[in-house]
């Protein structure tokens, strides 16, 4: 599994190896020790799968501390542009964001470490989108931010009348508003 680092320290992208012959296809979509290696060791303790139709957009969302989650995530079926927001306070890439095409072709994962804002949306007709987590779901816990925060200034590269989002996420607060508690350590 090839791993690449993003501008953004600790952001990280995985590309599978894949055995394809005229039956289809193989991968290793996790392997425990690739990640330890990589200097991820916390365990993964919950999966989720979530199915979209284009143009949706969920997020940007994270849980604060100590409910805080570390995601491995990547699409099984369709396209989607995956961001991640570093909201680490005293990071050097406070506020900056990374995106990335994941799909069911390229097969690529990001690894979205704690103290990030995370959210995507789909470009093909449908997407099934798949993540684990490194802690459970904790409904008190939840943070957000608006996706078209100005200060932000993601490119979701998709006309802004396209795009979908749940009443909840549209009432997310801004940036510099949002509740945060994660601080970067180097």
């Amino acid at each position: 599994m090839a791993i690449t680092e993003t501008p953004i320290p600790d952001l990280l992208l995985f590309d599978p190896r894949v055995f394809e012959d005229d039956r289809g296809h193989f991968f290793e979509s996790f392997n425990q020790q690739i990640w330890t290696e990589a200097g991820i060791t916390r365990p993964f303790v919950q999966d989720n799968e979530s199915f979209s139709s284009r143009g949706v957009l969920r997020g940007l969302h994270y849980q604060l501390e100590p409910w805080a989650q570390a995601k491995l995530v990547r699409v099984v079926e369709g396209e989607v542009l995956d961001v991640a927001v570093d909201i680490r306070r005293g990071s050097p890439t406070f506020g900056q964001s990374h995106s990335v095409v994941l799909s069911g072709e390229n097969r690529t994962q990001m690894y979205i470490p704690r103290g990030f804002a995370h959210a995507f949306v789909v470009v093909s007709d449908t997407a099934v989108f798949n993540y684990k987590c490194d802690n459970f779901y904790s409904k008190e816990s939840e943070g957000g931010i608006r996706w078209d925060d100005p200060d932000l200034a993601i490119d979701w590269q998709m006309p802004i009348d396209e795009i979908l989002v749940s009443e909840k996420d549209a009432a997310l607060p801004s940036f510099a508003n949002c509740d945060n508690n994660f601080d970067y350590s180097a």
